[in-house]
């Protein structure tokens, strides 16, 4: 497993802003209220073995990949670089979209909106350092509803279980990105899964991108967070 630090929430900005996503910590009183309800919530806790479902195998055959609007020449500590991940039931095909903001086309109609099981992720510059910090919607938000909340569970184990797969057709499909910069391979990856229910409400350090190895072996970090006041060392910048 990655290694868990602290509950967070996460709000959705509007994408003009300087920074896709912003992080608000869970508030004890939050925590008590779930606490104090889940005892008569319909919320059954599911514990699911690992070795349910398999593991997931990716094959670069069924990643089709989008470039929007980037150039594979620009750095992602100078240039906004984000990832939007999505796959279909029906024929297991994966598409990655590159794009400086979130692919909004590529999440529309009913059935994503129903699944919500995308995955995006942005490139960022904290203090120097580059890093890869992935979101997860487990439940909750504005666009959540019910069903996920029930399934939330599930949800999360899922989203765990899968990440390896979504990690290595990032990794693919910006293979020519991290060939130049091949420094890039060696940063950070940040997991967030977001979601109303304080047990599935986290981060958690997944090692480093070109990492294969066991999650359980991955090694604890402390979370990235960028200067509070205007410098050269962030980006995307919070100021400005």
């Amino acid at each position: 497993m990655g290694s868990d630090h602290h509950h967070l929430n996460l709000r959705l900005n509007s994408y003009n802003s300087k920074s896709i996503f912003q992080y608000r910590p869970t508030t004890r009183k939050q925590q008590l209220k779930h606490s104090s309800s889940s005892s008569s919530s319909s919320i059954v806790n599911v514990n699911i073995n690992a070795g349910l479902f398999g593991h997931s195998v990716f094959e670069a055959s069924k990643l089709k990949v989008l470039l929007l609007g980037v150039d594979e020449d620009k750095h992602p500590g100078n240039i906004p670089r984000t990832y939007t991940f999505t796959h279909s039931d029906l024929t297991s095909n994966l598409t990655l979209s590159i794009s400086q903001t979130p692919n909004n086309s590529q999440v529309q109609g009913w059935y994503n909106k129903l699944q919500r099981d995308e995955v995006i992720a942005e490139w960022k510059k904290v203090k120097g350092k580059m890093s890869l910090h992935v979101h997860c919607h487990v439940s909750g938000g504005v666009d959540g509803h019910f069903l996920l909340n029930l399934c939330a569970p599930l949800r999360y184990f899922i989203f765990r279980k899968e990440l390896p797969l979504v990690l290595k057709a990032f990794a693919h499909g910006d293979g020519n990105l991290l060939n130049k910069y091949p420094e890039l391979k060696e940063a950070m990856v940040w997991v967030y899964f977001h979601s109303d229910i304080p047990d599935f409400n986290k981060v958690q350090c997944w090692g480093r991108l070109h990492q294969d190895d066991d999650p359980d072996l991955r090694r604890r970090g402390q979370v990235p967070y960028p200067c509070q006041e205007a410098c050269a060392c962030c980006f995307p910048p919070i100021h400005g």
